[in-house]
């Protein structure tokens, strides 16, 4: 006998991401149109949300048992939706631990709690072999992150913490007690000089991330990231959303490039 909703619809990856690894994906009836793990996903499941909108109507038709989204970016869809009589799930969790334990109740709903259990105690492994590897590192850098350039915002929470389990020290630890991005935003972008970060990370949601332009801004110049050519793209599918993808590729992206800084060797393009 199932356990647990039958026909979910996913407006973000990652509760995509992980109902594929516990072999659940049947269960799937629609997904974010900003899906790409795992590819197969885009080709075999309807897409039917972006971010922060959704078609409501398509929704419906697919007559889904549960609907998962995230945060207060789609608190609008998840109201609407709820009116409508669907049984709908926000997730709100912004750490390295919270993601382990969305994995772990997400597979308890499904009826798959032994499975997430078994998936979440393995990132958590990878994740602690990372660290370890780090902590032999001749020494540390200073990494600032930027996750949108126009205006600038920075210190997305996971990302600060895999910065830290990678071998880096984030330069606005502050920033990631902030769970909304408009309270991330630099008002000052000449803070990021005077805190001189030793690599710049970038991951601008949607668009490619442009090292020259950063290079270009204002004063820039003497930071030593800029000064050094440590600027690099970290794409956005594996940091900016809080699932598995972030704990393996993208804290696996972060530690290649802290690795090469902290070992001397020249940046890479």
């Amino acid at each position: 006998m199932a356990i647990g909703p039958r026909r979910i619809v996913c407006l973000t990856e990652e509760p995509t991401e992980v109902l594929y690894a516990l072999g659940e994906q049947d269960r799937i009836v629609g997904i974010s149109g900003f899906t790409v793990r795992p590819p197969i996903a885009r080709k075999d499941k309807p897409k039917v949300s972006a971010f922060t909108s959704a078609k409501i109507g398509e929704i419906l038709k697919l007559e889904p048992d549960f609907v998962i989204g995230f945060s207060d970016i789609q608190a609008d869809i998840a109201a609407d939706l709820v009116r409508r009589g669907v049984e709908v799930w926000i997730s709100n969790h912004r750490s390295v631990a919270g993601i382990l334990d969305y994995i772990r109740r997400l597979g308890a709903l499904v009826g798959a709690a032994d499975k997430a259990h078994a998936y979440a105690d393995g990132l958590q492994r990878g994740l602690a072999a990372i660290e370890r590897e780090a902590a032999a590192l001749p020494r540390r850098p200073k990494v600032y992150f930027e996750e949108w350039d126009e205006p600038p915002i920075t210190g997305i929470r996971w990302v600060a913490e895999l910065i830290r389990i990678a071998g880096g020290d984030d330069i606005f630890p502050e920033r990631a007690l902030e769970p909304l991005a408009k309270a991330r935003i630099l008002e000052d972008p000449d803070e990021v000089i005077r805190r001189a970060p030793d690599i710049i990370l970038g991951s601008w949601c949607g668009k490619k991330f442009r090292p020259e332009k950063v290079a270009a801004r204002p004063g820039w110049h003497a930071i030593p990231a800029v000064r050094n050519g440590h600027l690099h793209e970290v794409k956005s599918p594996v940091i900016l959303q809080p699932g598995p993808a972030a704990l393996t590729e993208g804290v696996a992206e972060i530690a290649r490039w802290v690795r090469a800084w902290a070992q001397g060797a020249p940046p890479q393009r």
